[in-house]
């Protein structure tokens, strides 16, 4: 059985109990929201490398990390180190984005190294073997889609993005009422290139009863994609958009009734003032399923900075209930991120991610930032590098003071506030 089935049968798996001691959570509160739908537990059954990981209500706000290959860029070694680097910080979980290069063997070396979920977008592969071996990615079909995603899934691949949710009708919406930018997602592209090509439906929309059968048989997460996300603010909450997510609803509907546990893909970039609104409708279309967003970006102005306007964005979803962070890093709409970038990104994601547990009253998130004000008081140097998000930047950065400020830091030296003030109610 998978997860959710044992969930409703009040069977709290190894997985589960695993996943809520991780969360500090009761296994009986994990299992109630597996077999409800509000909580996902990402690891498919023959991954056994990794701690199942617990995403949705009520649980810590999770972040994920985008590494993979491009075509002019498909070095095995730097992607291998960018996964290091992206677990070494904190992330909860990566996805191979891979288009270039030997994407199998990148794959199945990336998933033996992680120590975390590992997440794909099966249509890549498809598409690009399509190109390879049949001159054009239009050459596609169903079946060598639905192969991919089984291949992927007897590998162990823990959640993948389908963009079950684009149809003839969610894209007529789109043409109606018009974008500035049609559709940016790589996938969504893929997908709306094939079917306007072929005049066909979706195949994973008008075939989701088959992916389900693949999907049950790993118990592999599905993560159900927003191909037609906005790409720039003036996109945002628009009819193809709701379409899609309404589409998403419904599938989220059979996908439980078939036993498959699934999360809630959503934009993007959204204006500040229509993020919480974004997260309370999909919650309320796809009854409280867990929602990954990326970002959201909040503002289209900032290349080179996005790991900031996605980080602004992300606090605000994950308070409003949004469980899962895809990061984005300060290449975002410029390149192929680096090391440094899969860092900066990852430190940003985890830093507005704990900001909405705090302000969602996530149990103990607050508790390091208490430790880190009595360190702070105490002016112990070593506690407070040591609690903070990246103690290698913090310790690189931290300067001593001078002279009577021995003990407190450059920025105010003899005249730190804490220091003299602590003296002062000493003497009183």
């Amino acid at each position: 059985m998978t997860q959710i089935e044992n969930a409703r049968k009040g069977i709290v798996t190894a997985e589960v109990a695993a996943a809520a001691a991780a969360e500090g959570l009761a296994p009986e509160f994990v299992m109630k929201g597996v077999a409800e739908g509000t909580i996902a537990i990402t690891r498919n059954r023959v991954h056994k490398g990794i701690a199942p990981l617990a995403v949705g209500k009520g649980t810590r706000t999770k972040i994920n990390a985008n590494i993979g290959t491009s075509q002019g860029n498909s070095d095995i070694e730097t992607e291998l180190a960018k996964l290091r680097a992206a677990v070494s910080l904190g992330a909860d979980a990566v996805m191979d984005l891979s288009t270039g290069g030997p994407i199998k063997e990148i794959r199945r070396r990336l998933m033996e190294v992680s120590t975390v979920a590992v997440g794909t977008v099966p249509i890549y592969q498809a598409a690009v073997e399509a190109a390879v071996g049949k001159g054009s990615i239009i050459e596609m079909t169903a079946d060598d889609l639905f192969g991919v995603i089984e291949e992927q899934a007897a590998e162990g691949v823990d959640f993948a993005t389908v963009h079950c949710g684009i149809t003839f009708e969610s894209i007529g919406r789109l043409k109606a009422e018009g974008r500035i930018l049609d559709v940016v997602s790589r996938g969504g592209a893929l997908t709306v290139e094939w079917m306007v090509y072929h005049g066909k439906e979706n195949p994973l929309y008008e075939q989701f009863d088959r992916l389900l059968v693949i999907a049950k048989k790993y118990d592999m997460v599905l993560s159900l994609g927003d191909g037609l996300r906005p790409g720039c603010l003036a996109d945002a909450t628009d009819r193809a958009q709701l379409t899609e997510l309404i589409t998403l609803g419904e599938l989220t509907d059979r996908a439980w009734d078939a036993g498959v546990q699934v999360i809630i893909e959503g934009p993007g970039h959204v204006p500040l003032n229509q993020v919480e609104t974004n997260i309370k409708i999909q919650k309320e279309l796809c009854k409280g399923a867990p929602f990954y967003v990326l970002g959201p970006l909040v503002t289209d102005i900032a290349p080179g900075y996005d790991h900031i306007t996605s980080a602004i964005g992300g606090a605000l979803a994950g308070m409003a209930g949004a469980d899962f962070l895809c990061y984005v890093t300060p290449s975002e709409h410029l390149r192929l991120p680096n090391i440094e970038d899969v860092k900066d990104g990852v430190i940003a994601s985890r830093i507005a991610a704990h900001a909405a547990d705090i302000a969602k009253g996530v149990p103990g998130a607050i508790e390091k930032d208490i430790q880190m004000a009595k360190a702070r008081k105490a002016l112990d140097w070593d506690a407070q590098i040591a609690l903070s998000v990246n103690p290698e930047r913090a310790r690189a950065l931290h300067t001593p003071g001078v002279g009577d400020g021995s003990d407190a830091c450059t920025m105010c030296g003899e005249f730190c506030a804490i220091k003299h003030v602590q003296d002062y109610f000493k003497k009183d």
